[in-house]
């Protein structure tokens, strides 16, 4: 593989002939418009036109010129002085028999009056002077300062240019990162290791005659690493690295984003082999739509794209991997094969993925030995990024403590400060609310134990965050679940049910702080019957559609009006059901409920293993 340096010439750079033009005539200029009037021969004084005629008929006016609609003239003053004055011209057809009759103080009594006749330029002179050079001298300008600015931005700005692509241009030195760099992805780097290896040795491949993928899509939610592994690809391969947003393209004029692309993929076959890197491609590659009309920028600069990606040689090591959380959204062109010829998941980590990744920010920060699976197993559907910030969280709180290392508590503490906010240390809650709460988070707890498939209880907690929550139950799978049953599945509505069922057998009334759990507990009952086929009344009929599933999902039903409102009575009926359940576990339990509550008013936080042995003592001879 060659591998290209970067060097940069010593030579001394020729200035451009323009620039040097253009300060010559902003220097006579401003000579012309402010210097030149300072040394002027003698000040011209504005006098009125009657001033003037009665100074001619007191003969005191030696010269008179008359320019460009004024009269200019000489005359003595009072003082015995002569000043020049200056007045406009009247139409006053008796003036040349007035001065001619007129005596004056020359040595031969008669006035000297003349009058200068200007010289019309050509039409095409006074076109030239008045648009042409004007227009030349802004354009001159426009340009020194966008490169002069651009310079300063270290190339990478695009400010007033055209064409240029304004890529961020990473030699094969400047990329340090590593696919060691990278964890929780081993099925996306393995898929990218190939590409990484023709980088290396493409002779192995051509002499079989295998051309190199040209394009590898990187789909997945936010925070899971799309942007680290591209540029892993080029710090393992050595090769310059060329990054660039999607929205970087579309500009205000029609065909610059165009220009962007062809300027991108000259540079990048100059600099072959190498890596393009196009983070956010649905801001350009979005489907095209002829029905409502679109956006002319940036379909021409999809176009152009899709050209660039068919006229390049793959055999000469460009790749062009690009980023995007809405795949659906993208045009079917951009993705066929010969283009993006590979889809690479980049899914949220599972646990062993969450530990490793954990293990890589671990690195970075002094810590003391760490339980990995404790927090591994509460951080279940976070992203790299989000682990990366726990981590961060955790050395912060250290820090705060006056330690010098990060703990495991550091980290629980981190994992519930991310998820649930932080600690709202001056909160007031008065004894009732204390004791609303206390009941409410046990009783989510007490119906989550006395369920056979339902994840275990780790902590409870009655502090109030700052995202809004009084308390909360935090449950801990032991292992990773992929599939959910049924049960599974109607034992969390029942489990999210039991705040508010406590509630109601305890005070005999109920509150707002079961609005979050009303929230989950529809949602997931609604999710069984519309999309997991988990009603008996529609048996496996699909009834909902998710739409940007990696941004959250936005759900639409796939069914008529009577049919949505069937759903809502299914919906009902499932809640219903998990709603009597919970209450039913909590009456047959209410020894435990008493003890577990004053147990958690007292000590405001307890662990799953303290409310456990709670259980058990009650329950030993059960």
């Amino acid at each position: 593989m060659n591998n290209k340096q970067e060097t940069q010439s010593s030579a001394p750079r020729r200035g451009n002939p323009l620039t040097g033009i253009l300060w010559v005539v902003l220097i006579v200029l401003f000579l012309n418009g402010f210097v030149f009037p300072l040394f002027s021969p003698g000040r011209i004084t504005t006098t009125d036109y009657g001033t003037f005629i009665e100074r001619v008929d007191s003969g005191l006016v030696q010269e008179v010129m008359i320019k460009n609609g004024q009269i200019f003239f000489t005359a003595r003053t009072d003082k015995g002085k002569t000043a020049t004055f200056r007045t406009g011209a009247v139409d006053d057809p008796h003036l040349v028999d007035r001065l001619l009759d007129a005596k004056s103080p020359n040595e031969n009594g008669k006035i000297a009056f003349t009058q200068i006749v200007p010289q019309e330029n050509s039409p095409i002179l006074n076109f030239i002077l008045m648009w042409i050079l004007p227009g030349m001298i802004f354009f001159l300008l426009w340009r020194q300062a966008g490169k002069s600015l651009q310079a300063r931005m270290g190339g990478g700005g695009n400010f007033l240019s055209f064409g240029n692509s304004g890529a961020r241009i990473y030699a094969d030195s400047d990329v340090k990162t590593t696919f060691a760099d990278v964890a929780g992805q081993d099925e996306a780097k393995e898929a990218l290791t190939e590409i990484v290896d023709f980088l290396h040795s493409p002779e192995k491949y051509a002499r079989i005659g295998a051309s190199l993928p040209k394009g590898a899509l990187l789909v997945g939610p936010p925070g899971t690493g799309k942007t680290l592994i591209a540029r892993a690809v080029a710090g393992e391969a050595r090769v310059p690295f060329f990054a660039m947003s999607g929205s970087e393209f579309v500009q205000m004029f029609v065909g610059m984003g165009a220009a962007k692309v062809r300027d991108l993929f000259k540079q990048a076959g100059e600099k072959a082999p190498c890596i393009i890197f196009i983070d956010e491609i649905d801001a350009i590659g979005k489907r095209r739509d002829t029905a409502f009309g679109g956006n002319d920028e940036r379909e021409q600069t999809l176009n152009q794209l899709l050209t660039e990606m068919d006229g390049f040689d793959g055999r000469k090591g460009v790749v062009i991997l690009a980023a995007t959380n809405r795949p659906e959204t993208l045009d079917k062109a951009l993705l066929r094969p010969g283009r993006f010829d590979r889809r690479i998941q980049m899914e949220l980590p599972d646990l062993e993925g969450r530990k490793a990744i954990l293990q890589v920010h671990l690195a970075q920060v002094k810590h003391e030995a760490v339980d990995l699976s404790i927090v591994a197993q509460a951080t279940a559907g976070s992203s790299g990024a989000e682990l990366a910030n726990i981590v961060n969280e955790a050395a912060l709180r250290a820090v705060r403590q006056g330690r010098q290392r990060v703990t495991t508590s550091d980290l629980e503490e981190s994992v519930e400060t991310v998820l649930a906010g932080a600690q709202k240390k001056h909160a007031v809650l008065s004894l009732d609310e204390k004791r609303i709460v206390a009941y409410h988070e046990i009783g989510h707890a007490l119906v989550a134990a006395m369920q056979t498939a339902s994840a275990p209880v780790h902590k409870i907690t009655i502090i109030p965050r700052t995202s809004g929550a009084l308390g909360y139950t935090m449950q801990v799978d032991e292992g990773e679940q992929v599939l959910l049953s049924r049960e599974n599945l109607f034992n969390r509505i029942a489990t999210l049910a039991g705040g508010r069922s406590a509630e109601e057998l305890v005070f005999k009334s109920i509150t707002t702080g079961a609005s979050n759990d009303i929230e989950q507990a529809t949602k997931l009952a609604r999710a069984m019957v519309t999309r997991f086929g988990m009603s008996d009344k529609y048996d496996m009929m699909g009834l909902e559609t998710v739409n940007n599933a990696y941004l959250g999902g936005d759900n639409s039903l796939t069914c008529s009006s009577e049919t949505a409102a069937q759903i809502d009575n299914e919906v009902l009926r499932i809640v219903k059901e998990a709603h009597e359940k919970a209450r039913g576990i909590l009456s047959g339990n209410r020894e435990i409920l008493d003890e577990a509550a004053a147990y958690l008013l007292q000590r405001e936080t307890i662990t799953g293993e303290e409310f456990m042995r709670i259980v058990r003592k009650h329950t030993a001879g059960a």
